[in-house]
């Protein structure tokens, strides 16, 4: 994938602490770093709103009435699909 050169200010302790776990050898370096803990970030932002969207359907009475209506028909349904 392509890199983009952007320029990231940070407050002293947390360049400290990116700095300590590179000289530690815990990380390769800050780019690397910093990339890692951004697509951590936004795959948790990511989570969090599927989990809300499913904290809505929980008190959809409209989304749990369909809901009741697919579970009771999905043995009729499995019965109709051949077998392979």
């Amino acid at each position: 994938m392509k890199r983009l050169r952007t320029t990231v200010a940070l407050s002293a302790d947390l360049l400290q602490a990116v700095d300590s776990l590179v000289q530690e050898g815990e990380v390769d370096c800050r780019n690397g770093f910093l990339e890692e803990a951004v697509r951590n970030q936004l795959a948790a932002w990511r989570r969090a709103a599927i989990d809300a969207e499913f904290s809505e359907m929980a008190s959809d009475s409209a989304y749990q009435t369909e809901a009741v209506r697919v579970a009771e028909d999905a043995p009729a349904r499995q019965a109709r699909l051949p077998v392979v």
